[in-house]
């Protein structure tokens, strides 16, 4: 339609703006798009808030993954355009006169632009960050506690909006998406981490419930996408449109399309399940050891260390659906590392020691 043209467009004049204006702030933007990355969600922010407090680090998981979920289907309905490959084909340049937009090798993403993901999982996670961090000062009384809630509240919301504000420049900077996307990225993240505030079930949820989940987010997904093709209409069309335009060939990553995000979360939310319901959990997180400020130091650690091993793996592409099964059950290991096995071997460990000293 002609507004959306002339939103794209004003879009394009934004992003050359920041490529020719904020070059030499090129590393850091790069960087806050790392930062806003979803994935760091399971290999960094989770550990270090599931050892700290389970409640929130569960809550953390469980909006990471339906928030991604939902950035899916937002994707699929609205189509929406990334700016590297809209300016190539759009008409509404005169003369074939396109704009030059440079492209990073973080550009090339092959999913549908709006709303961002990035945006969208990074408002999500930091907003449950930012709200168990303050619920622990909510509950000070005296005066001066209240003077400390009200400048740490300030504090924290400053720096949440910094961060999002951030990771959408970062994300325009790169031009792989338009001002409006990351913009309704970050409000659509905010509001199903509100949503999940009010969600005390996911607290007590069966490995029952988490493969009902799992198998609901997965069907409704894949019928949308079976029932929109029988329509014919192609839910993967940006996918042909991302290898076309992107500069570098090798820029382009199989880990970026819409059902590699779907396969990730599921295997995430499944490997979470079934963590906090085996008798590893139980034991290690459940005893008197559980409570120990050394002991889930420890769990942090060897958590974030086991976590970082395992981007050494490189899961094979050459075959898509192979991709796909090994994909979701490494998503599965991650939290089942950090939830169950780290936890447990570090039980192990300190009730071995306390034997030898007694």
């Amino acid at each position: 339609s002609i507004k959306m043209d002339l939103l794209h467009s004003n879009g394009v004049l934004i992003i050359q703006h920041l490529q020719r204006d904020y070059r030499a702030y090129q590393d850091f933007l790069n960087f806050m798009s790392h930062v806003g990355d979803p994935r760091n969600i399971f290999s960094i922010y989770f550990p270090l808030w599931f050892q700290l407090n389970q409640v929130v680090g569960t809550k953390m998981i469980w909006v990471a993954v339906i928030g991604d979920w939902f950035n899916l289907i937002f994707k699929w309905i609205l189509f929406g355009h990334r700016p590297y490959w809209w300016v190539q084909e759009t008409m509404i340049y005169p003369n074939q006169s396109s704009p030059c937009l440079e492209q990073f090798p973080i550009t090339c993403e092959t999913g549908p632009g709006s709303p961002s993901g990035h945006a969208m999982g990074s408002s999500c996670v930091w907003y449950v960050m930012v709200t168990a961090a303050l619920s622990y000062t909510v509950r000070w009384k005296d005066k001066s506690a209240v003077t400390l809630h009200r400048l740490t509240w300030s504090f924290l919301w400053s720096i949440f909006w910094i961060i999002q504000i951030s990771v959408c420049i970062s994300r325009v900077f790169i031009a792989t998406h338009f001002p409006h996307q990351v913009v309704l990225g970050v409000f659509a993240g905010i509001l199903v981490a509100e949503a999940f505030e009010h969600t005390s079930a996911i607290q007590t949820a069966s490995l029952r419930m988490y493969i009902k989940t799992n198998l609901f987010l997965f069907i409704f997904a894949l019928g949308f996408y079976l029932s929109l093709k029988l329509l014919d209409i192609d839910l993967l069309w940006s996918v042909p449109k991302a290898k076309k335009w992107c500069a570098n060939p090798d820029w382009i990553n199989i880990d970026t399309t819409p059902f590699a995000g779907l396969v990730r979360n599921l295997g995430a939310l499944f490997g979470l399940g079934l963590g906090i319901n085996s008798e590893m959990f139980i034991t290690s997180c459940k005893g008197k050891n559980s409570c120990k400020i050394s002991f889930r130091i420890l769990c942090i650690a060897a958590s974030l260390a086991t976590l970082q091993m395992y981007n050494f793996v490189k899961i094979p592409t050459h075959t898509e659906y192979l991709f796909y099964i090994l994909s979701f059950c490494k998503s599965a290991a991650m939290p089942l590392t950090v939830v169950a096995l780290v936890p447990y071997c570090v039980h192990s460990l300190v009730r071995t020691t306390e034997k030898k000293l007694n």
